[in-house]
């Protein structure tokens, strides 16, 4: 999906949310119909919920689309891995859930791997001018993405203790939908033909990954499915490098590393912590 947006770097990214929310409804919707809950998907006791969860996702993706037509693709992609840290600081702050210290330790040290890739972009400078301001702002944007994601995903979290996730996911992409639309104003584009198969490809491959990513949280426990997802740093390495010529720079793979390895070490942990409350759980049964 990212690969299909990057391609098209000459369309706004308002324009990109549009294609990405519309067009992932259509396997979605065919998914759900195929299983028999098309009708459930539309009842909801919280529509205002869902507007505000859409608001905060337009705009987040509309920070990090753009930070992919400003940045190579993997860095886009690594200052993204930013939103579940800022997740852990927004749900002590805002939601006073208790944090140990090993996780703010590993919250603070991913951090520092943000700042390790943020800080060539906005600091390099040559002959006391700052260098690749585009770039600059492109890393702001996916920075800023990444802030608003985590909002995003503590909407999602008020929503779940109501809302059914086929729900949720739904009106998210009618309210991203119908949101984009407000930014026609703002100058779309008309995208050639090869454009246009790219943007609806991104939005079909983006509900694709949406419904794999729910039947993953089905099946198995999050300890074991939340690695996979550093695999798309990889990818998009490799990708990166053959389709758009991007070589990563020493930072950006050393600040990569630094989150990704923040971001197992809470999860090795916690799954070592469930285990032991298992564990403690059957010595406890009689």
């Amino acid at each position: 999906m990212a690969t299909m947006l990057k391609a098209t770097h000459t369309v706004p990214s308002g324009q990109m949310v549009f294609f990405r929310s519309f067009f992932a409804m259509l396997p979605v919707l065919g998914f759900l119909a195929w299983k028999g809950n098309l009708a459930s998907a539309f009842q909801t006791t919280r529509p205002l919920g869902h507007v505000l969860r859409g608001l905060i996702g337009v705009t987040s993706m509309s920070l990090g689309f753009f930070a992919l037509t400003r940045l190579p693709l993997p860095e886009a992609t690594a200052i993204g891995y930013a939103s579940p840290l800022i997740i852990v600081i927004l749900s002590a702050v805002l939601l006073h859930e208790r944090v140990h210290v090993f996780r703010w330790t590993t919250v603070l040290v991913g951090l520092v791997g943000v700042m390790v890739i943020l800080w060539p972009r906005l600091t390099v400078l040559s002959g006391g001018a700052v260098l690749g301001d585009a770039e600059a702002v492109g890393a702001l944007a996916a920075f800023g993405g990444a802030i608003l994601s985590a909002f995003a995903m503590l909407q999602v979290r008020t929503l779940v203790q109501t809302e059914r996730t086929e729900t949720i996911v739904t009106y998210f992409f009618i309210s991203a939908s119908v949101i984009s639309l407000c930014t026609i104003p703002l100058g779309w584009v008309w995208p050639t033909p090869e454009q246009a198969v790219l943007l609806v490809g991104a939005g079909v491959f983006g509900g694709l990954g949406q419904l794999l990513l729910t039947s993953c949280y089905r099946h198995a426990d999050m300890s074991v499915i939340a690695p996979f997802e550093y695999t798309s740093l990889l990818l998009t390495i490799i990708i990166g490098f053959v389709i758009f010529a991007d070589v990563p720079t020493i930072t950006m793979l050393v600040g990569a590393l630094i989150i990704v390895a923040s971001g197992i070490a809470v999860i090795l942990r916690e799954h070592w912590l469930g285990l032991d409350r298992s564990k403690a759980r059957q010595a406890n049964t009689p």
